[in-house]
């Protein structure tokens, strides 16, 4: 969060010292504090529509919801509500700011293809992203990252229309204001939020194992996500870290990538390679 406000004043002053008004800096610094407070608060909320997940029916969903309440129950922790997304995708994800004010979303495609221990298994984990704290720290990211990149496009145009306003403009400017709103900025975010999330999602698989006590219920439908693998409907670059796995994933005909990529696969990717994932549960 100290980051964000950082990068938005800094943006802030960039505008100032080009419009040379200091407008832009408390607009700027407003705009940081409200969004903050925003994406602390309503993320759960904010997220959930931008994937159109839908609250669950304890009738129709019964194994999904009776997993969940199981599993929070022998662990001691709160029921976080649970969404599903009307989507063939196999995949789920977790979002909340803490234990008691936390959701679950799962797509109707994962709950076709898994059995009961593997549904737990992937429930398992998300909850523990929950008591982790990893939800906090990735959603945050993710409504935050959305809105920087709005920000910066809306100064772009901003500054198109000061350059057909004024009938003259500073190209320097737009060239750098390209440069940091579609490549630079985003680069680094993306890396920064992408490096979270392979590290939480290895230690959220084993905290999962630990409350189901049957790490091959998580390995086994992490096989079958990885061999039912196709994009979502929805996607969101500023969501794909949440989900267990990559909502853009094309179908490889495998059950399995073996191959771990080059360096910069590596580093631009939203979650560690699937293989070595399922080893480490099952050597666990």
């Amino acid at each position: 969060m100290a980051v964000y406000i950082g990068v938005v004043l800094a943006i802030g002053v960039f505008v100032s010292l080009y419009t040379k008004s200091s407008a832009a800096l408390y607009i700027a610094l407003a705009f940081a504090l409200l969004m903050n407070i925003s994406s602390f608060w309503f993320a759960n909320t904010i997220v959930m529509k931008m994937q159109g997940a839908q609250k669950a029916n304890r009738k129709e969903h019964y194994e999904a919801w009776n997993a969940l309440e199981n599993i929070c129950i022998s662990i001691g922790q709160p029921m976080p509500e649970l969404y599903i997304i009307n989507d063939p995708s196999p995949n789920a994800f977790a979002t909340g700011r803490s234990p008691e004010h936390s959701a679950i979303a799962v797509t109707t495609g994962l709950l076709d293809i898994l059995n009961k221990k593997e549904l737990e298994g992937v429930i398992a984990h998300e909850l523990a992203h929950i008591q982790n704290r990893d939800t906090l720290l990735m959603v945050t990211t993710s409504v935050l990252m959305s809105v920087v990149t709005i920000l910066l496009d809306m100064l772009l145009h901003a500054s198109g229309f000061m350059q057909s306003r004024e009938g003259r403009g500073n190209i320097i400017f737009i060239i750098i204001g390209i440069i940091a709103a579609y490549i630079l900025l985003p680069l680094i975010m993306t890396i920064i939020q992408m490096a979270i999330s392979r590290k939480r999602e290895f230690l959220a698989d084993a905290t999962g194992a630990i409350y189901t006590r049957y790490p091959e219920g998580l390995a086994s439908a992490l096989e079958k996500i990885s061999g039912m693998a196709r994009p979502m409907k929805v996607q969101h670059a500023s969501t794909a870290h949440l989900f267990i796995a990559d909502p853009t994933a094309q179908d490889t005909g495998k059950k399995i990538i073996k191959k771990e990529g080059n360096f910069f696969t590596r580093v631009l990717s939203t979650h560690p390679p699937v293989a070595e994932r399922i080893k480490r549960l099952r050597n666990a």
